[in-house]
């Protein structure tokens, strides 16, 4: 069937939300009252003030791999590894192909936007295609170019910190978490400087995307944002392959394999969409957790500025502790065995990146905030494997320039009532953090 009238279109984004929402959201809740501990668990990260503790450790208490109504779950960080690097799974959530429910599904997907859950996005295809896309991305998003990032980037902290008025209360997640991140993430696009506060949006409303449980409104929304900047991302890259600059995103439009083959328009879309997505909002994450973690546990903040070398493990012990990334989901894709439990094909398996990070098999004293911690980079945050975070030097990056400059720079910083957390399920920050930069 051809899609060609807006009243087709609009069936097909309500048969995405149905399936992909509606239908998860209706049987969750079910099973959530019924105890179910995964419905328990999906219900209590909407309950954004804390991470849900108590039910990663009932989770872990039963076993390496939990089986709940829906899926298999598990909080132990050796299974997560063992899941997240295993080769009899995918990523993402998949609807079989075969029955009416996988043919409606792919069906309804042809004309869904480019967003980091749907191909060709990094996050959700496999090999041989992950190989061969990956390997180039990875030639252009390297730690030597990170490295040669952290200078501009400690120039645009300090020049957005100039522009803060200390005699006035500021919320740090609007005025300096999310400006860093996004106009780092603009000069690696070649994004025009009239276009960054379009890019911004375009990220904020485009990240509840993740999320399972949508309402229809919040998914008409995501599906509106990813949608435009779509749009904008075709008449930008245009722009680049006639006047290439030094920016990452040029080096991609122009980056080849052995072959001679390089990323079509829809690689290109999806790459910079994850970009977008994942080292836009996964950092404004970061700097608000950090932020507030450092304030919350004033002996560790004196103990950066005794010791300022800690700056990197104390990066690490936050992206530990208060991950931006709560849990990742994986598709069976053969029937297999897990932590000695077997798996059949089609299985769905959530792993608790978060959990995993409390492991107390792998973190001594896990509820421990400590930016001392000699094992703190061992957390899973930045996931496993084969789709192992293509971000995690930037993010790393970022977030040791950006905590470190506003603490030096405003030592007095107080934080105020009124911090708010996000609504996302999965990505887990501050949607607010007000703030006294000065007695």
């Amino acid at each position: 069937m051809s899609l060609t009238s807006p009243l087709e279109h609009r069936a097909a984004a309500t048969v995405r939300w149905g399936l992909g929402h509606a239908l998860p959201r209706v049987a969750i809740r079910g099973s959530a009252k019924r105890g179910d501990l995964h419905g328990r668990l999906i219900e209590a990260t909407t309950q954004t003030d804390t991470v849900p503790l108590e039910l990663f450790r009932e989770i872990r208490e039963d076993g390496p791999l939990h089986r709940s109504r829906f899926a298999f779950v598990t909080a132990s960080q050796p299974v997560v590894k063992e899941v997240l690097t295993s080769n009899d799974v995918r990523a993402g959530v998949e609807f079989g192909p075969e029955g009416p429910l996988g043919r409606l599904h792919s069906w309804a997907a042809r004309t869904a936007p480019i967003g980091p859950l749907t191909p060709p996005s990094l996050l959700v295809t496999e090999p041989p295609d992950h190989t061969r896309y990956r390997k180039l991305v990875t030639r252009v998003f390297s730690v030597r170019a990170v490295q040669r990032l952290r200078g501009r980037t400690e120039q645009i902290a300090q020049e957005l910190l100039d522009g803060l008025d200390p005699t006035r209360p500021v919320d740090l997640v609007e005025a300096y978490c999310a400006q860093l991140p996004v106009t780092v993430i603009a000069e690696i696009l070649g994004v025009p400087e009239q276009d960054r506060d379009r890019v911004l949006r375009f990220g904020t409303g485009a990240a509840p995307s993740l999320d399972l449980g949508l309402s229809w409104r919040t998914f008409r929304d995501v599906e509106a944002s990813l949608t435009e900047f779509e749009q904008w991302l075709g008449e930008h890259l245009l722009a680049v392959r006639r006047n290439p600059g030094d920016d990452l995103l040029s080096q991609l439009v122009q980056a080849r394999d052995e072959d001679g083959r390089g990323l079509d328009d829809a690689e290109l879309k999806a790459t910079a969409g994850l970009v977008l997505a994942a080292g836009f909002e996964t950092t404004v994450n970061l700097l608000g957790n950090g932020i507030a973690l450092l304030q919350e546990h004033p002996e560790q903040l004196a103990a950066l500025r005794e010791d300022p070398s800690l700056w990197p493990n104390a990066v690490d012990e936050v992206l530990r502790y208060d991950p931006p990334v709560l849990l990742t989901g994986r598709t069976v894709a053969r029937d297999t065995e897990v932590a000695g439990v077997s798996v059949p094909r089609g299985a769905v398996i959530t792993t608790l990146l978060a959990g995993a990070n409390r492991d107390p098999e792998v973190f001594a004293d896990p509820d421990r905030f400590d930016v001392h911690r000699e094992n703190a980079a061992d957390h899973v945050s930045f996931s496993s494997g084969r789709h192992y975070c293509l971000g995690a030097a930037l993010a790393r990056m970022e977030g040791e320039v950006g905590l470190r400059s506003v603490v030096e720079r405003f030592p007095d910083l107080r934080l105020e009532p009124g911090a708010r957390r996000r609504t996302t399920r999965i990505l887990r920050g501050y949607a607010a953090l007000p703030a006294r930069l000065q007695p």
